[in-house]
C-alpha cells in the first residue's frame, strides 16, 4: 500500500466535513473517489496533501506519517496535486510554466520531451501565454506541470470540470497513458465516466462518509449505489 488514509476526521472551523474516512491506494493502480458536488471529495485531497490537516486519523505514505507536514514537503516526498482551479501562471508561457516544476530522480520519466509527446497540443502552444489558453488547454498544462515533478502518486481534483466533451475525451486518454507509464493515481471526479475510465477501484463518498468501495466492475453492477449516490 503506497498511500493510506485511515479514520480521518477533517473540519473547516467548527464544521465537521470528513467522518472517519479511510481510503487506500496500491502502487500502480488508479483509484477514483466519486460523489456529488459537496460530498467531501476536494476536502479529502486537501487533507492528504496537507492543506487542510485532519484533527484525527492517520495518513501514511510509503510507511511514513505525513500528517503535519506542509504541502511543499508532501510534494517533495512524491505526491503531486492537480487542483480543480488549475493555478497556472497566466503571464508565463507554456514552457515557462512547465520549467518552474522539474524535479528528477533515478528512474524519472517526465521531462519536457516526454510531456510534449503526451500533450502535443502543449508543444504547439509552447510560446503562448498561460492566460491566453482555453480551459481545456489550461487543464492539460496543470496536469503536465505536476507530472514534471515526477510524482509517485498523482492526485487529481475534478480534472474534467467545465470542459467540453471532446476535451474530456482527450484528457481521459492522456490520463490512461499516464497510468500505463506507472504513475499511481487518485482521482476525485463527479463525471463518473471519466473517473471510471482511468481507475481500477472506486470509493463513493456522500456527506463526508465513504458509503461504498469496490472494483470498477463491481460498481457497474450495483444499481442501488449508482442510483442513490451518483444519480445514475
Amino acid at each position: 500500500m503506497i498511500l493510506e488514509a485511515k479514520n480521518i476526521n477533517t473540519f473547516y472551523g467548527t464544521s465537521h466535513i470528513l467522518f472517519d474516512l479511510s481510503i487506500a491506494v496500491d502502487k500502480g493502480e488508479g483509484v477514483c473517489l466519486l460523489g456529488r458536488n459537496g460530498a467531501g471529495k476536494t476536502t479529502t485531497l486537501r487533507t492528504i496533501v496537507g492543506l487542510t490537516p485532519p484533527r484525527s486519523g492517520s495518513i501514511i505514505f510509503h510507511g511514513e506519517s505525513i500528517i503535519g507536514k506542509p504541502a511543499y514537503e508532501v510534494s517533495r516526498l512524491g505526491i503531486g496535486w492537480v487542483p480543480e482551479d488549475r493555478k497556472i501562471f497566466p503571464d508565463l508561457t507554456v514552457r515557462e510554466n512547465l520549467m518552474l516544476a522539474p524535479r528528477s530522480k533515478d528512474g524519472s520519466i517526465w521531462n519536457l520531451d516526454t510531456i510534449y509527446d503526451l500533450f502535443p497540443k502543449l508543444k504547439a502552444l509552447d510560446t503562448h501565454m498561460g492566460g491566453h489558453l482555453s480551459g481545456g488547454e489550461q487543464q492539460m498544462l496543470t496536469v503536465a506541470r505536476t507530472l514534471m515533478t515526477n510524482p509517485e502518486v498523482l492526485l487529481l481534483d475534478e480534472p474534467g470540470e467545465g470542459l467540453a466533451p471532446l476535451v474530456v475525451t482527450a484528457l481521459r486518454n492522456q490520463l490512461i497513458e499516464v497510468k500505463r507509464r506507472g504513475v499511481t493515481m487518485l482521482i476525485c471526479e463527479h463525471l463518473v465516466g471519466l473517473g471510471l475510465a482511468v481507475s481500477d477501484r472506486v470509493y463513493v463518498i456522500d456527506k463526508g462518509v465513504i458509503q461504498y468501495s469496490g472494483t470498477v466492475d463491481e460498481l457497474s453492477h450495483n444499481d442501488e449505489v449508482k442510483r442513490r449516490y451518483l444519480m445514475l
